[in-house]
């Protein structure tokens, strides 16, 4: 018989898996993933920053979202409001979440099966025609993971994500933070300049006095040059407040992620702003640290993580078992045949993979250590500097009332010309250079205790019920 002869039956065996390869792959064809393209450009980008503003209605949205529904647009705008804005518009925010959803992508991949495998090897034997010159192999590896790896797996991604989405509480945090500083530095510019000029005012109505006195001989010259040059130095440093009240306008359209023209004409609110804790406990403060602050709970995370990943190490020391099941059609034979493959532990059995595994937790557990003794020392600091320019603050409270009642009292002697004019504005020069101390005393106070928030990572007097769990308002924003 010709050698080029073919038998139709097992030529049609031959087809029949061809068909059933390109079956099994257009089955699969639907489920995959296509490719989405989506440009990125600066200029779209700049246009789109600069179109923002206040008024947003997917940012009213967000407000009623987060239980902040009120009359919109708002008529004022505090820490609080302005805080849930740089929640929404900040891309600080954008990007933790962003890194969130890498993690949760993560996850899946982790939790992902491995696919079996279909391998096919057809062979042509031209000296022989019959029964068939064909010779197909096809043999299908399945493999199947053992000791509890693909669990194992699963876990540590999971405290992967969790460290991410602590990741967004703290990146909310510092956009807080950053936001309460610019507010803060923009409510002491504003009233340094309301100071100031009260103070120029007092100063002048000095200066033009003594003038009328030196022309009188009562005052010598030196006396009047002193006090234009108080004057003069007042008026440079006006200028100078009214250059931090600009930058700070800027800074506070920056922490909320907003260009400066969108705050032209919106009523800044400084309420809550300037209050300070009449006490403050340490104990309640340590604890609301090390239950509330995202990268101690994201370092408690890690160690989990570390743990799972030397669970799996472990778990690897058990090889995965692979069920080989084939068909072969020898020349004319079918013959089919069972097969189990594993990997012989022998050179190997995943020593070192292990010992860094475990390296990895123990440097994890001294880094979480670490992590909270530090945590304790910032809060020692924070509290002691809290003390002390609370204290300074008292004193330059009481010298500041002491100052305003004798302000009172001058002005009734001058009626009753027991002072002269002269005497009341030296007195009131005094109070306006002391409601500038005054000033500086609250704002380092307000630094000292933002310092201390910042070290808690949290409003301080967060409620005993939410110290179990880190902030979690940026987590929800979409």
């Amino acid at each position: 018989m010709n050698a080029d002869y073919i038998d139709p039956r097992n030529g049609s065996r031959w087809r029949g898996i061809g068909w059933s390869v390109l079956l099994g792959v257009l089955i699969a064809a639907p489920g995959c993933v296509r490719f989405e393209s989506r440009p990125l450009s600066s200029t779209a980008n700049f246009d789109s920053f600069q179109a923002r503003s206040l008024a947003d209605p997917g940012l009213r949205r967000f407000f009623e979202t987060n239980g902040m529904a009120t009359s919109w647009p708002r008529l004022e705008w505090d820490l609080q409001a302005l805080t849930m804005a740089a929640f929404y518009f900040h891309p600080d925010l954008d990007v933790a979440r962003a890194s969130l959803d890498l993690a949760r992508a993560g996850g899946r991949t982790a939790a992902e099966r491995p696919n079996p495998t279909l391998s096919v090897a057809p062979s042509y034997n031209t000296s022989m025609g019959i029964p068939s010159p064909w010779l197909v192999t096809a043999a299908l590896d399945i493999p199947v993971e053992t000791a509890g790896k693909r669990g194992y797996r699963i876990a540590e991604a999971g405290h992967v994500t969790e460290i991410a989405r602590l990741n967004i509480g703290a990146v909310a945090w510092q956009v807080r933070s950053r936001l309460r500083r610019s507010l803060l530095d923009l409510y002491v510019a504003q009233e340094t300049q309301v100071l100031l000029k009260n103070q120029q005012e007092v100063q002048g109505e000095s200066l033009r006095l003594l003038e009328l006195q030196h022309a009188e001989g009562a005052v010598s010259a030196f006396e009047v040059t002193q006090a234009r040059i108080a004057a003069d130095s007042t008026r440079l440093v006006l200028r100078d407040a009214e250059r931090q009240q600009a930058e700070a306008q800027v800074a506070v359209a920056n922490a909320v992620g907003l260009p400066s023209a969108a705050l032209t004409g919106v009523t800044l609110s400084f309420a809550g702003l300037i209050d300070l804790p009449s006490e403050i406990p340490v104990e309640s403060a340590r604890r609301q640290a090390l239950l509330n602050r995202p990268d101690v709970l994201a370092a408690l995370a890690e160690y989990n993580a570390s743990q799972s990943a030397l669970q799996l190490e472990i778990a690897k020391q058990y090889p995965d078992i692979h069920f080989n099941p084939g068909y072969e059609f020898d020349q004319g034979d079918n013959k089919w045949s069972p097969g189990v493959a594993v990997t012989l532990p022998v050179f190997s059995r995943n020593k070192g993979p292990i010992s860094e595994a475990e390296a990895r937790r123990s440097q994890s557990a001294a880094n979480f250590n670490a992590l909270q003794v530090r945590v304790m020392g910032d809060i020692e600091r924070a509290v002691a500097a809290c003390h002390a320019v609370s204290q300074k603050g008292r004193e330059a409270e009481a010298i500041q009332s002491n100052l305003v009642t004798q302000e009172k009292t001058a002005r009734a002697m001058i009626e009753a010309g027991e002072i002269s004019k002269s005497e009341l504005i030296a007195l009131r020069l005094q109070l306006s250079a002391s409601a500038l101390a005054r000033l500086d005393s609250l704002t380092r106070a307000q630094l000292a205790f933002q310092q201390l928030e910042d070290v808690l990572q949290s409003p301080f007097g967060l409620p005993a019920s939410l110290w179990q769990h880190p902030i979690r308002v940026a987590a929800a924003i979409p």
